[in-house]
């Protein structure tokens, strides 16, 4: 028979590993859309296509996306600060749903499913953490360690 802790390892190992695939995933697309929005003329053109959507405060709405895109991309394919980037991703997304996709349902329509999906996925994340193949694991243990030493 076993244990409850050596039957848990298995199901731990694949949370983690399926934590992993998910972040790599979101980060993956949020790094190719902040790419792609500086291939397309930076802050300047994503301000000036932001402008003509309607979107409020166009610059400041541009430097926010590129931001959490770029830099939330990579933070997240590290594993690093998954919390903060996962709700920053949904605000991001919630701004695209409401400027840009509330009109239709299907992404081939203009709509927001994949918005939503992808929204769904960075708060999940935020709320489950990026498991233990991550830097935000690898600092919790380092400092739980220093802790634990120190007390000794």
């Amino acid at each position: 028979m076993t244990t409850p802790t050596a039957a848990a390892a298995p199901r731990r190992a694949l949370v983690d590993v399926a934590l992993l695939v998910g972040r790599v995933a979101l980060g993956s697309v949020m790094l190719a859309h902040g790419l792609q929005k500086l291939d397309q003329g930076g802050l300047a053109g994503t301000a000036d296509g932001f402008a003509a959507m309607g979107i409020p405060a166009p610059t400041a709405s541009a430097a926010f996306a590129l931001a959490v895109e770029l830099g939330g991309g990579v933070l997240l394919l590290l594993g690093a600060l998954t919390p903060v980037v996962g709700v920053l991703w949904a605000l991001n997304m919630a701004g695209a749903w409401w400027f840009v996709h509330r009109d239709a349902f299907f992404a081939t329509d203009g709509g927001y499913e994949l918005v939503l999906a992808l929204a769904v996925l960075g708060l999940v994340l935020a709320a489950t953490g990026p498991g233990r193949l991550s830097v935000d694991a690898l600092v919790t243990r380092r400092r739980t360690t220093r802790r634990e030493a120190l007390a000794a």
